[in-house]
This record gives structure tokens, sequence and C-alpha cells, in this order.
């Protein structure tokens, strides 16, 4: 709200703001609450990132790319998206069904799911806790640059522009998670969503596959139960992004090949990542040890 009344550039404010992380754990003693709140500073300095294109509605729409996933997605589905397949073959009345409810919480519930799999990685395997929240934040932070970069519009989007179907009277890719959404909440589903929501047009690589994919890897090298429950996760909720309307299957696989990119690239970042944190030990101690300055 400050900085839209004061009129910031988003440029120097997420440079600023990005500070708050490493500014916590320099600041913080080292305990579980100074790793709590770095990963909630880092989360909302993403959100800010994610919503600021955002600001200028009409001059994002300016630059929103609609027209390759649709192309793309026809491939895939042989002529037809895979959404619309979808929706035609298990959603033709109108009415949910128990599976379709599934699937609409599967993808609310994503948005505790990367958080909840570093928590269980904390709790049970601290070990592999801070190699586990680097890559898991690496995929946030790189996926909001592409939607900075090349903002992509998701299939109901493309549907209500016209489209997938051509100059059809009425969209052919229905959003399902927001039908449902707006009978399930009622009321108070406009003001959730305005806080969930934010930016209608960041749609490629699919963050929610992404991240999600990644919290399967990192539970699958803690245990084969846990790596299950990951997997499985993942599954249900890229099928969900899909049949809802909410992404592509080609923006699924922009977020499994970032995902991929990522943990490829770990032995490459090691090293400057290390290098980073001891810097910022350094400064922790002589934030809390006065002596030492």
């Amino acid at each position: 709200m400050l900085r839209r009344r004061l009129r910031l550039r988003p440029g120097p404010v997420l440079a600023g703001a990005a500070l708050a992380p490493a500014s916590a754990a320099v600041l913080w003693p080292r305990a579980r609450v100074r790793v709590a709140l770095v990963c909630m500073l880092q989360m909302y300095v993403y959100v800010a990132a994610y919503k600021m294109p955002n600001d200028d509605a009409a001059a994002l729409e300016e630059r929103v790319h609609i027209d390759y996933p649709v192309a793309l997605d026809r491939l895939i589905g042989l002529g037809e998206l895979p959404t619309v397949r979808l929706q035609r073959a298990l959603h033709p009345d109108g009415y949910f069904r128990g599976y379709e409810k599934v699937l609409v919480w599967a993808h609310w519930v994503w948005f505790a799911t990367p958080h909840a799999t570093l928590a269980y990685l904390a709790a049970r395997d601290p070990r592999r806790f801070p190699r586990a929240a680097v890559m898991t934040y690496a995929v946030f932070d790189l996926g909001v640059i592409a939607y900075w970069l090349a903002p992509t519009a998701p299939p109901w989007y493309a549907a209500e522009k016209g489209r997938v179907s051509g100059h059809a009277p009425a969209p052919v890719v229905r959003r399902l998670m927001v039908e449902y959404g707006e009978n399930f909440w009622r009321n108070g589903w406009a003001p959730l969503y305005s806080v969930l929501g934010g930016n209608p047009l960041a749609a490629m690589p699919s963050l929610h596959f992404a991240t999600s994919a990644m919290s399967a890897l990192l539970l699958a090298e803690s245990g084969p139960l846990a790596g299950a429950v990951g997997a499985g996760y993942a599954g249900i909720l890229g099928f969900a992004l899909v049949y809802l309307g909410e992404h592509y299957v080609v923006d699924l696989l922009g977020g499994l090949a970032l995902t991929l990119a990522v943990r490829r690239s770990e032995r490459i970042a090691a090293g400057p990542v290390r290098a980073i944190g001891a810097a910022i030990e350094r400064l922790r101690r002589v934030a809390n040890e006065p002596g030492l300055a």
C-alpha cells in the first residue's frame, strides 16, 4: 500500500525487500525461530514480486503471451486442448462430483505443501533441511523471474479472450476452481481469492507443479513412504491443474524442467551458496557479539 501511494518503482522496492531474509538471518540468534522467520520473509518477498506485474493490469495484458501454449497443448492433445477433453468428459453437466472437490482441495492445499515439506524435513531429517530449503525457494524465485520476463496466460484466460475457441460466444474452458470456490466459500471467496491470487497472467512455468515436484524429490530422499506421499500428491495436483483450467500441460512440463534444472545446478551453485551462508554467519556473530567488531 505504501509503495503504491508513493509511486515507487518495483525494482528498488524488490531490491530492498530482498534484503529482509538475509537481515533476519544476521540479526536473529541461531534458533528455529530464525529459520521460520527467514522462510516467511522469503515468501513475503516472493508474493510481492509475484503480484507486482499486475499493478498495471492493462500494461501486463499488452505483454502477455497467449497463443504459444495453446498451440503446444493442441499438439499434446492431438488437435484439442487436454483441458477441453477432460472437462467435456468429466464435467458435462455443471454438477460438482466428489472427485472434483478433491481436485479443487488439492489445488488449495498446495499453498501449504512446499512449506509443510520443509517443516517435515526440519523435524525428521534436519541435516537435509538447509539444502532442501535453498532448492525449494530457488524454484520459487527463478519462476517469478520468468513471470516478469514473459508473462503467459492460463487456459481460462485464453478462452475468455476467444483464443481457444476462435470467436465462440462462451468460453470452452471453465475455471472450475473458481466456480466451486464461489459456491463453497460464498461471501468469503472474494477476500480469500484477493489474498491468494493477485496475478492472473503467471502460468508458465507452473510453480504449483514445480514446487510440488521438488517436494516429492526431497521427500523421496528422506524415505520411501514420504517420497510416495509426495509423488502421489504431485501427480494429483498436476492432473487437477490441467482439469480445472488453471494450467496447460506445457506449463507443467515447464515447471518440471525448472525443478530438474535447479537439481542439476546444485553442484555448480553449492560453492557460492555456502560462501553467502558463511558471510551471513560472520555478520551474525559481529551483530550479536559487539566485542568482535
